[in-house]
């Protein structure tokens, strides 16, 4: 009887449990400025000479510090400085060693020469690779440094140093280390003085050691980089390249110390992923102090960041949205950053509806449920993510998605009146505001011409149209009817999708991969597409390795393929038609146009500033691109972020990585929420040993008295 009265009164204590009946987290952590998030996809590489796609970018950006950062609030995306004190100015010299003038023409400098100066007193974040014992020797450099260690945190020694120019030239030489298979490797030995023999010379190097012998680039110089003094370098580019800077503000360009590198070069430390490609080390915000890349991951505030302030600037708008509250602040806000690894979508907007996780995007599966789309296409939240407190973050993102043409095809290439009508046709039919509706869920706009928004060359309004396929009307663009359509197939030769010469229908084939562009409802709608015009549509799927392989021999007439912006430049959209990047000759131009005009403006605009002469030039080439259409101009995707709101200064930035250290938490907010929203239902547990007892109690009670009945026998 006493167990069932226990049980009955643990019931009730149930009641005034809150929380930790459910939540995934440690009570103790309920008040403290954690932001939780999730991640679908493991990094590969935090190494910064490897690291490139957006899923390790969550991580590195929190950690490196390049020389150069965005401003997190202006757009268009404007570089301000990070760990250095002022933007660097480019000075040109001919290849004499004549300096010349900021205006000379491009085709008189032979080089460009960068100079950096750091700020002084930045520190890197604890690591054992600067702990020194009291005669100023590493700690741990020694043959079983990594004997006993599964973790950094394993090491009980740590020790700093402040940032010197030293190790920002090392890591540039990293990106030439045979062994590291940097990604922009190749891009960066045609621009930096000297990269491309240091790259010659370690492979050779290279082949005579171990695998996993260190090798120690301060033995090998490179001539396009000179130390000045502790604080400052200087990178030596060919030729003109404003573009550089952008890149200066990538992790691959975030310093990495000597002392780091040979740290985990040591015999053992690989084997227990002892690694720079594991345990990333910079002199950002946060460290990463947990690494379970299959489960979790947990970005800890660095004690010894430098400090930097909130800004004060934005855009308009952004004081009436509260993103200018925080100004001149003290960063990072939050404490802690906890991934959690959710490779399904459903558990993820779970937790994120009960507030277990602080930010969500928008799946297919939960669209309906998160918002509303009027006759208009205005978007806006339902009433149960209002009632929540829930605000909707859109933006449209730096990409750009088209189908693209052959321009070397028979049947659809060539700059000729009828092939380019015959594309111009195409284009029209192709209804991206439809395909926008049905397959992105209204998640996107309709592209004028390869430039995105928030790219200096992009145009709102009438003047960015493409008048090829669109009508400006009553203050917006209208696609032209189908009719246009079949009119300019008729003048391609074409009248009702057949061959004036020889009556045979007009068929064209699309490649494509198996997923993506070859889910069945896409390629049916696409098929329709083209038989509003009669065009009869073959497609041909493929593996991801043969689709490459037709895209660089030219077996193709269309294709499907996106690109998202490496830096906010046109220069990085529109080199994507220029005639020698074309995919035949191994480039990036897939749709093998080539256009002389075209290509001329292309290399005059290349380095130009962001001048009105300069979009003049971008208009133009706008132009040319409309008319000869090489590229069906599909669409830019919009991004969708729901956040809670307990997060604050959360603004949408496809360019910058380094997000983290602006945003800051109201954890009391969010303890309160989470008590509401999860308070526990315990009725059906109280109602249920109520019944458990109601059967029990007259059987223990029947079994006494039998039990006081036999012993008064006895």
């Amino acid at each position: 009887m006493r167990k069932i009265i226990a049980c009955l009164s643990f019931c009730a204590c149930l009641a005034g449990c809150g929380e930790t009946w459910n939540s995934p987290y440690p009570a103790g952590d309920a008040g403290r400025d954690i932001l939780y998030t999730a991640f679908t996809d493991r990094p590969k590489h935090l190494d910064p000479a490897q690291s490139y796609t957006e899923d390790e970018a969550t991580f590195t950006g929190q950690i490196y510090e390049p020389p150069l950062q965005y401003h997190y609030l202006k757009r268009p995306y404007q570089l301000v400085p990070a760990t250095v004190e002022a933007l660097p100015q480019p000075r040109f010299f001919a290849a004499d060693g004549r300096e010349l003038p900021a205006d000379a023409p491009a085709g008189q400098i032979a080089e460009s020469v960068y100079e950096l100066r750091l700020k002084p007193g930045i520190l890197y974040q604890p690591h054992p690779a600067f702990a020194v014992g009291a005669d100023g020797q590493p700690l741990y450099l020694g043959k079983n440094a990594a004997e006993g260690r599964q973790r950094i945190a394993d090491f009980p020694h740590t020790g700093s140093r402040e940032l010197r120019a030293d190790d920002y030239l090392y890591q540039i030489k990293r990106l030439a280390h045979p062994r590291l298979h940097s990604p922009i490797y190749g891009m960066m030995a045609e621009k930096i003085v000297g990269l491309k023999e240091l790259g010659d010379r370690l492979r050779s190097v290279a082949k005579d050691l171990p695998d996993d012998a260190w090798i120690d680039l301060d033995d090998y110089p490179l001539s396009g980089v000179e130390r000045v003094d502790a604080l400052t370098w200087r990178i030596r580019i060919h030729g003109k390249y404003p573009q550089f800077a952008y890149w200066l503000a990538m992790p691959f360009f975030a310093p990495v110390p000597r002392e780091v590198d040979r740290f985990f070069a040591q015999p053992g430390m690989r084997e227990k992923n002892l690694t720079l490609d594991w345990w990333p080390v910079g002199t950002g915000p946060y460290m990463l102090t947990e690494n379970d890349p299959n489960r979790r991951m947990v970005l800890s505030r660095n004690p010894n960041f430098r400090g930097e302030t909130y800004p004060c600037e934005g855009d308009p708008g952004d004081a009436e949205a509260g993103l200018l509250a925080d100004c001149g602040k003290p960063l990072p806000f939050i404490e802690q950053a906890v991934f959690t690894r959710e490779k399904e979508a459903i558990p993820y907007w779970n937790k994120f509806l009960q507030g277990y996780y602080d930010a969500s995007g928008i799946s297919s599966d939960s669209f309906d449920q998160a918002v509303r789309v009027n006759v208009g296409g205005d978007v806006a939240l339902s009433d149960e993510m209002r009632d929540k407190g829930i605000e909707l973050l859109t933006s449209v993102r730096t990409s750009t998605f088209y189908m693209g043409f052959n321009m070397q095809d028979g049947v659809v290439g060539g700059l000729a009146e009828r092939q380019a009508k015959l594309r111009q046709a195409v284009s029209i039919a192709l209804d991206q505001e439809e395909f926008i509706s049905i397959f992105q869920n209204g998640r996107g706009i309709a592209a004028q011409g390869p430039i995105p928004p928030g790219i200096f060359g992009y145009e709102e309004g009438e003047a960015g149209i493409n008048r090829v396929v669109y009508d400006w009307i009553d203050g917006k663009a209208v696609r032209k009817p189908v009719e246009t359509a079949r009119r300019l197939l008729a003048e391609a030769g074409y009248p009702n999708g057949r061959d004036a010469r020889t009556g045979e229908p007009l068929v064209l084939n699309l490649d494509t991969t198996g997923g993506g562009m070859g889910d069945k409802s896409r390629l049916d709608w696409l098929t329709r597409q083209f038989a509003k015009i009669d065009i009869q549509l073959v497609v041909r799927t493929t593996d991801f390795n043969r689709f490459q392989e037709k895209l660089r021999k030219g077996a193709f007439q269309l294709f499907y393929l996106g690109w998202n912006a490496d830096y906010p430049d046109p220069d990085n959209f529109l080199f994507l038609l220029h005639g020698p990047e074309g995919r035949l000759q191994g480039g990036a131009n897939s749709a093998n146009y080539e256009n002389p005009e075209y290509d001329r403006l292309f290399l005059q605009m290349k380095n130009m500033e962001n001048t009105p002469e300069r979009l003049r030039i971008i208009r133009r080439m706008n132009e040319m691109l409309r008319h000869d259409a090489p590229w069906v101009f599909g669409l830019h995707p919009k991004s969708y972020t729901l956040t809670h709101r307990w997060l604050k200064n959360r603004k949408p930035n496809d360019v910058g990585n380094n997000n983290l250290k602006y945003q800051r938490i109201d954890a009391a907010d969010r303890a309160r929420a989470r008590r509401e929203w999860n308070a526990p239902v315990v009725w059906p547990v109280l109602l249920g040993g109520l019944l458990l007892a109601a059967a029990v109690i007259p059987a223990v009670l029947g079994y006494q008295r039998r039990e006081r009945a036999a012993v008064r026998k006895a």
